[in-house]
């Protein structure tokens, strides 16, 4: 389904709600802008397949945006807002988007855009215009709430982050017949099989849009009805009075969010009224099991974990109980059959670590205009299957258990090690606000450990509190792995979607230039 359907069951629902002011958008509104939206694009000249970007904060017309390419046919491109001008005019033009939609929030950024976007020509900015932009009410107020004489289905067409070289553009191929209002099982089936998701539910939304796992999510829930409950930015605290105040009963995390809440002291997260939520579900990055086992004494058995890319090339999926039964494990696999291999492509048995591949009937992706990227992802001998660069391996009874990412594995006198499992350990400190775990070099083993820490706000980084930190790590885990020793950080590069830009860290010990975060 979609908001056109929803628009005449009930008009006046509220299809999101800001949960910093408490402004909503109801399935009429969002069901007129988004048609508005559309028509403008389609008089502009965009047709099925065409490319168009948003380049926002977390904002109500965000849905607007989504629901207009939706329902037009369009590939939409949500770019990162944390990005320079270059940075986002790369993505917009090598997307060959047509159409951008901003915000007066992010003027500096968008006006930095146009000279690297030149086949643009569209700019709407929603909240009032600054020059060379539209105003996004006046613009499509020019035009009728009508849905389009056609409305095909569109898809999002999103960028990989990455520290060095440029992001690339993810592309699925469209479903040539289908229309938005045709019921996607696929959407549906998910949603509603897996977390018991239809149109009663209330979904709290953290972190950014532009990231692929929410603002695919949020879509989802106004797809089958429910109500979504959208942070402008995640707050442990504001976060807690959201599900109480508007009685959540779904919402999705990633782990270190749930680090944050647990820090809160007592009196803080004791005080809220959680008893309307049911599912919490996570991704994004392996939660360290003592993170989970601490969610699980103070939210009980509603944590549901998810393993998938952006590329949606596999999925796996497991519930509660089933990682009580084996602690660690990201699940079994619901989409794509799990392969373990060497680097040489090589299967390896049960138990033993190497490159997670997914087998689909099919090539389910393209990296776009990248086929040597695209062929890298690939497994040497066997096209459709695929890999997002994570290393881990199955146990007995096919439950996968990530170790970390290839590219920052440390191989220290020949032996191999995973900072996962380090930082798992010494994000448990309570002093550790976060970690870090990187190789660096040492002219004897050729890599040796070392974590870099962000404390906790009042706790002052010395000699003692590194002692402290070793000596813990040394208690939890076996010594060779343990770092030799501690840096300390205000903050860690690690962006609101809970990704840790690792990269920027380790190329500073290797003595490496030029990286960023794109």
């Amino acid at each position: 389904m979609y908001p056109g359907h929803w628009a005449t069951v009930f008009p006046d629902k509220p299809a999101v709600i800001d949960a910093a002011t408490g402004a909503v958008r109801t399935y009429g509104e969002l069901n007129d802008r988004s048609n508005r939206l559309a028509q403008l694009m389609w008089t502009r000249g965009l047709r099925r397949g065409d490319h168009v970007s948003i380049l926002m904060e977390n904002n109500l017309a965000y849905f607007d945006v989504v629901w207009a390419a939706m329902r037009s046919g369009l590939y939409l491109t949500t770019v990162n807002r944390y990005l320079t001008g270059e940075e986002a005019g790369y993505i917009v033009d090598n997307s060959e988007s047509q159409v951008l939609i901003t915000s007066r929030a992010l003027a500096e950024v968008a006006s930095a855009i146009k000279p690297h976007a030149p086949q643009c020509a569209t700019y709407l900015m929603v909240d009032g215009a600054v020059d060379g932009f539209e105003d996004f009410e006046e613009a499509i107020d020019a035009h009728p709430a009508e849905p389009l004489a056609e409305e095909p289905a569109g898809s999002f067409m999103l960028y990989s982050s990455g520290t060095t070289g440029r992001p690339k553009g993810i592309l699925r191929p469209m479903v040539e017949a289908q229309m938005i209002a045709d019921d996607n099982p696929a959407i549906a089936g998910l949603l509603r099989g897996l977390w018991g998701v239809d149109e009663n539910t209330v979904y709290l939304s953290p972190a950014p849009l532009y990231h692929s796992a929410p603002v695919g999510f949020c879509q989802g829930m106004q797809a089958v009805g429910g109500t979504v409950v959208m942070m402008r930015r995640f707050d442990p605290v504001q976060a807690l009075e959201a599900i109480e105040q508007h009685k959540v009963t779904h919402s999705q995390w990633v782990p270190t969010m749930f680090t944050r809440m647990l820090k809160l002291a007592e009196e803080e997260r004791s005080g809220f009224d959680l008893s309307s939520h049911k599912v919490a579900i996570h991704a994004a990055a392996p939660c360290p099991p003592g993170v989970k086992r601490q969610m699980l004494d103070w939210w009980g058995p509603i944590l549901y974990e998810y393993y998938a890319g952006t590329e949606l090339n596999g999925f796996t999926h497991c519930g509660p109980d089933e990682w009580l039964a084996h602690p660690g494990t990201v699940g079994r696999s619901i989409l794509g059959v799990i392969h373990i291999c060497d680097e040489d492509g090589n299967e390896l048995p049960a138990g033993e670590p190497g490159i997670v591949y997914f087998e689909l009937p099919m090539v389910a992706f393209e990296y776009l205009k990248d086929p040597e990227k695209t062929r890298d992802a690939q497994h040497p001998e066997h096209a459709n299957w695929s890999a997002l660069g994570d290393v881990g391996y199955l146990d007995d009874e096919g439950y996968l258990y990530l170790t970390d990412r290839a590219t920052f594995m440390i191989i220290s006198g020949g032996v191999n090690i995973y900072p996962q499992e380090i930082e798992d350990a010494m994000v448990m400190h309570p002093k550790v606000a976060d970690v870090a775990v990187i190789g660096v070099p040492n002219p004897e083993m050729g890599e040796e450990v070392k974590a870099v820490v962000q404390p906790i706000d009042g706790v002052t980084p010395d000699e003692a509190l590194e002692a402290e930190l070793v000596a813990y790590a040394r208690e939890h885990i076996a010594h060779y792995k343990c770092p030799k020793t501690v840096d300390f950080r205000d903050e860690l590069p690690r962006l609101p979607t809970g990704k840790l830009y690792k990269r920027l860290l380790k190329d500073e010990y290797w003595g490496k230039t030029g990286s960023r975060i794109v």
